[in-house]
């Protein structure tokens, strides 16, 4: 693992890192907050997954996360949305290849042999993360943004008591049924829609939700919004009467101005969870 940059950041550090990744066969590169309690024993920590296009930076500049992690002494995790790399397949859309790896394990070439982001979140960087920093792997929660929250929702649904809460902005909730996921899902995974199920949010929260506490926040200006298909998660978190918070915030579009916005209410939310 070599180290790109630290910075001193709210009395703690904020490093980005890169490393050989056995998982998706290239290097990959993410960023890691550490707060000042770190110097002290493990942290918990707070996963946030970014969106179509993003990389590690993203969210690490403009989301303003340090800031409320530091107060909470919670260590953040920017991980990147795809592999990258001149052997690495891409596609001339800016929504499919390179920035949009969608949190899946791709089966499909020429996808399949850098594409597997989904046991690359669930088990190689968490155990890189806990083996070589000050990371408590007992206390985790989850977090994303668009393409990111699907990938968090559906990441924390799947491994029921690893993650003491998740909360998601804007998240593509039923990409089975939008183009924001239809169109990928079928080049990743196949013409199967079977295999598509476990990778979409609100079929995932009807047929066996979430172990605890759960918030979402969508802008009512949100330019996305057809593609993202708020309704569906929170009808199918309705019916199945889940813990959480569906909210609709009024004037909010897409941007790191609502993520920045909402994120002190997040990171409290994970914190008061983490720390139950």
């Amino acid at each position: 693992m070599k180290t790109q940059s630290e910075n001193r950041c709210f009395d703690g550090v904020q490093g980005v890192y890169t490393h050989a990744s056995k998982v998706t066969g290239c290097d990959m590169t993410f960023g890691l907050f550490l707060p000042e309690e770190a110097q002290i024993g493990p942290v918990p920590v707070l996963w946030y997954l970014s969106g179509l296009t993003c990389t590690h930076e993203n969210a690490m500049v403009k989301a303003g996360a340090q800031q409320w992690a530091a107060e909470q002494g919670i260590a953040l995790v920017f991980p990147d949305t795809s592999p990258r790399g001149d052997a690495v397949a891409d596609h001339d859309d800016y929504d499919m290849g390179k920035g949009a790896g969608f949190y899946v394990n791709a089966t499909q070439n020429p996808w399949s042999p850098h594409y597997q982001m989904w046991d690359y979140l669930a088990q190689e960087l968490p155990d890189l993360i806990t083996a070589n920093f000050a990371v408590d792997g007992d206390r985790q929660a989850i977090t994303g943004h668009s393409m990111g929250g699907h990938g968090a929702l559906t990441l924390a649904m799947a491994h029921p008591g690893r993650y003491a809460s998740v909360s998601a902005f804007a998240p593509i909730c039923n990409p089975t049924g939008a183009d924001w996921g239809r169109k990928q899902l079928q080049a990743y995974l196949g013409e199967d829609e079977t295999t598509w199920a476990r990778h979409d949010a609100s079929r995932v929260m009807a047929e066996r939700g979430f172990d605890g506490p759960v918030l979402v926040d969508t802008g009512t200006a949100d330019q996305f919004i057809d593609l993202l298909r708020p309704e569906t998660l929170m009808q199918a978190a309705a019916a199945r009467r889940q813990q959480g918070a569906f909210r609709m915030q009024h004037g909010y579009d897409h941007s790191y101005f609502f993520v920045s916005t909402f994120m002190e209410e997040h990171v409290a939310f994970h914190a008061q969870a983490l720390y139950a």
